[in-house]
């Protein structure tokens, strides 16, 4: 049960953390879709049972887009999970160009269950670049993001075969 416990208290943070912030889609779908969606893909397509992995991926994206920090995800969820999410956090004081490079860079060395949120994430951002597509992303962005995401996944092959092949899946339907 106190596993449950701690999903729900990850989905409401995050929920609360998020709160006002919208997808890039035509819709402007609600922001916490996206990391619901990780965890879906981890728990019901992959079947990953790590509850770590799975509060991970719902605060994915909580000290990068929101004024979160890891210390209070420290005191929130414990030190494994803000570690987690600390691998997958980008640095938003860099450039864009570089965040990327540092992603492809960073990703090989990184522990085993930040490598599958970033699987899951990769995967879950190819699915709406193509279904739901950035409102005003023309199509050589769109390619271009999946290509750069081939790239960062690649650096991480053999973390995960069934998470690799849901993200082989989305990318052979690229726009």
């Amino acid at each position: 049960m106190y596993d449950v416990a701690r999903l729900i208290k990850a989905a409401d943070f995050a929920a609360l953390k998020h709160r006002g912030q919208r997808r890039k889609d035509a819709e402007a779908s609600p922001y916490i879709n996206h990391p619901l969606a990780l965890a879906r893909v981890l728990k019901l397509e992959a079947g990953v049972d790590d509850v770590d992995v799975l509060v991970a991926a719902i605060l994915h994206d909580t000290v990068e887009d929101t004024e979160t920090t890891v210390e209070e995800l420290g005191r929130e969820f414990g030190p494994e999970i803000a570690a987690i999410v600390a691998e997958v956090t980008d640095d938003k004081r860099l450039p864009k160009p570089e965040r990327k490079r540092l992603q492809v860079e960073h990703a090989p060395g990184s522990s085993p269950r930040a490598k599958l949120v970033k699987l899951a994430d990769k995967i879950c951002n190819l699915r709406d670049v193509r279904d739901r597509p950035p409102a005003h992303w023309p199509l050589e962005r769109r390619q271009a993001y999946f290509e750069w995401a081939r790239e960062v996944i690649d650096g991480i092959r053999g973390a995960n075969p069934v998470l690799e092949g849901l993200f082989d899946e989305a990318y052979r339907a690229k726009p």
